[in-house]
């Protein structure tokens, strides 16, 4: 259920006399590629100029999907990551496939694919809302819910880290010093201090990233958290992506990644899939010339931090993040870093504005890296496998709800028939949980939910019960 549920239209183009057994045959395999079956498309489209193949209209009679067509003028004004002027001369366009899928308005999943008089391009029928944070699913609700849309652990921060950030108020007055906590980042990590550039959280890194190291070609891995390429598209690149398919586990295979690409961006653990990516599968993605980032905002989630790159210096190109807010409940404080050759880090730095992190930021990034703070994450983590476990075996006697690939994280994507329904149902027993559609790769049939204590969690299996009970299938 779910992947077929995706709504995509698929570019077609083709040389004259095509037959319909060839595009057919070509769109069926591009679909298989992307986990998409038939009944995801929602219509094929082309060129004014080929509507008239009988090849191609015969192909979206045979898919039984309307056929929409568009001069070439519209299309020679759609931007596609791969023009062809030998197209463009012939067509009027720089490429057919690409064009046409994109010309709706959503977003590319699948670039051009040729067989020998053919070629294809699938784009989602509508684009993803890359803006859409789970914070904005208990906005305005004045603490009405029980938060399950928000990864920040609960009962966070801590008393004392409180007061350290408290006690930094006494000298508002003078301007931000950082080199402490760099220095305490770095000595945490093993690394020297002209690794570690500190920041205004992820989110400010990955802007950093998007507008400072000059990449050509980037590619960001799907599903994950969708603000490193809304700040790449923010800043004018065009982005490509590699979907992993829940068939497959969300795991993913190097070798899926473009080896042109410049830069390329991955989670692990991955937000929403909750998968933990092995090191060497992500330190195989390396290569010269291509900066490798990997967003470890949630690593410190899980125990013993297995599967880390952060402190690596082997790894040519690597750029990893990390975030303080989620684990100690400082997202309004805005807190991460980013560890980096020192090359790297100095660029990032230059865009940066002067004093980016407040002085109390910088005290709870001291304070979170300290023996007895790493401790008391580290305890903090095998709690929350212990709560995520007794979470799993609770979503298992549901057998309308599936759960693709292992969740390693703090928070457990599932996939359930009526989703949409099942969120608001949910919201109007009291909780807030996530919805998945506007991470690409899902669709409407996905929700993501963070792990909670037993107790919580109880309540909201006898929640989900109650749901499922009056959703309609």
């Amino acid at each position: 259920m779910g992947e077929n549920a995706a709504q995509v239209v698929v570019g077609v183009g083709g040389r004259a006399g095509v037959s319909v057994a060839e595009v057919c045959a070509l769109v069926e395999e591009t679909l298989r590629g992307a986990g998409l079956a038939a009944g995801a498309v929602k219509a094929l489209a082309t060129v004014e100029s080929k509507a008239g193949e009988a090849g191609i209209a015969g192909a979206a009679k045979r898919f039984g999907v309307p056929l929409l067509s568009y001069p070439a003028e519209d299309l020679a004004a759609v931007e596609v990551p791969h023009p062809s002027e030998t197209v463009r001369g012939a067509a009027g366009t720089a490429s057919v496939a690409e064009a046409a899928a994109l010309a709706g308005g959503g977003e590319l999943l699948v670039p051009k694919r040729r067989s020998v008089a053919a070629t294809c391009a699938v784009a989602t029928a509508q684009p993803h809302d890359l803006r859409h944070h789970g914070d904005a699913e208990v906005r305005g609700d004045g603490g009405t819910l029980v938060d399950l849309a928000v990864n920040v652990r609960a009962q966070t921060p801590p008393e004392w880290l409180k007061q350290r950030i408290a006690a930094s108020l006494d000298v508002l007055a003078a301007y931000p010093d950082g080199r402490a906590a760099r220095a305490a980042v770095a000595e945490r990590h093993g690394l020297p201090a002209d690794r570690v550039l500190l920041t205004a959280g992820a989110a400010e890194a990955f802007v950093l990233i998007a507008r400072a190291l000059g990449a050509q070609r980037p590619v960001v891995v799907h599903p994950q958290f969708t603000e490193p390429e809304a700040a790449l598209r923010d800043a004018g690149h065009r982005v490509e992506r590699v979907v992993l398919r829940a068939a497959d586990g969300f795991r993913l295979d190097p070798a899926a990644v473009p080896q042109e690409a410049d830069l390329v961006v991955v989670g692990n653990p991955t937000n929403p899939t909750s998968v933990l990516h092995p090191a060497a599968t992500l330190a195989a993605l390396a290569r010269p010339g291509r900066i490798l980032v990997v967003d470890e905002a949630f690593m410190d989630a899980v125990p013993g931090e297995r599967e880390a790159l952060a402190g690596r210096t082997d790894v040519p190109g690597l750029v990893v993040l990390r975030s303080l807010t989620k684990t100690w409940g400082l997202a309004g404080l805005r807190i991460g870093y980013v560890l980096a050759e020192p090359e790297v880090i100095a660029k990032l730095a230059a865009a940066q504005p002067l004093w980016p992190v407040s002085t109390p930021a910088l005290v709870a990034a001291e304070a979170c890296v300290s023996p007895a703070a790493l401790a008391e994450a580290e305890a903090a983590a095998r709690q929350i496998a212990v709560d995520r476990a007794h979470l799993l075996a609770g979503l298992a006697e549901f057998e309308e709800i599936g759960v693709a690939g292992v969740a390693e994280g703090p928070f457990v994507l599932i996939q359930v028939a009526g989703a949409a329904e099942i969120r608001t149902r949910l919201r109007a027993l009291g909780f807030a949980v996530r919805r998945g559609d506007t991470f690409p790769g899902l669709d409407h049939s996905w929700l993501r939910l963070a792990v909670r204590d037993r107790a919580t969690t109880g309540r909201l299996l006898q929640a989900m019960d109650h749901a499922l009970t009056l959703t309609t299938p």
